[in-house]
């Protein structure tokens, strides 16, 4: 392994929950309306300090999508995922977007945010973007 260079972002951040490794901005948030199997999500439009798995296609509420998860490059646990390829023209503004899982990162407050009853077991995607 070579080492290790990490961006350290300044202002309201979210980091992982994990290391604390900082991987977005408040003010990159594209969207707060999307859930995926552990609950909320929110759609990123720049997310530092991650590295993406294999493309995989994923049927999702809103379609067909080619998406890869994202891991922090501090502990390697997943945060989330990133939209590579939206198949529906509705849904192109999400390529290039990553989203964050709330309940693997922890918010610019500091704080955990955890599993809900509300969560949509199954689901992973926006309910409306």
């Amino acid at each position: 392994m070579g080492r290790l260079f990490v961006v350290s972002l300044e202002g309201k951040i979210y980091s992982c929950r994990h290391c604390r490794t900082h991987l977005a901005l408040c003010e990159d948030i594209v969207s707060r309306s999307f859930h995926s199997r552990h609950g909320k999500a929110y759609l990123f439009k720049k997310v530092v300090n991650v590295f993406s798995g294999e493309c995989e296609d994923r049927s999702m509420i809103t379609g067909l999508h080619t998406v890869a998860d994202i891991f922090c490059v501090g502990c390697g646990s997943i945060v989330g995922w990133k939209y590579e390829t939206a198949h529906e023209e509705a849904q192109k503004y999400k390529e290039g977007k990553s989203v964050l899982e709330r309940v693997k990162v922890l918010g610019p407050d500091g704080n955990n945010y955890w599993v809900s009853h509300e969560a949509q077991v199954g689901s992973s995607d926006a309910d409306e973007a």
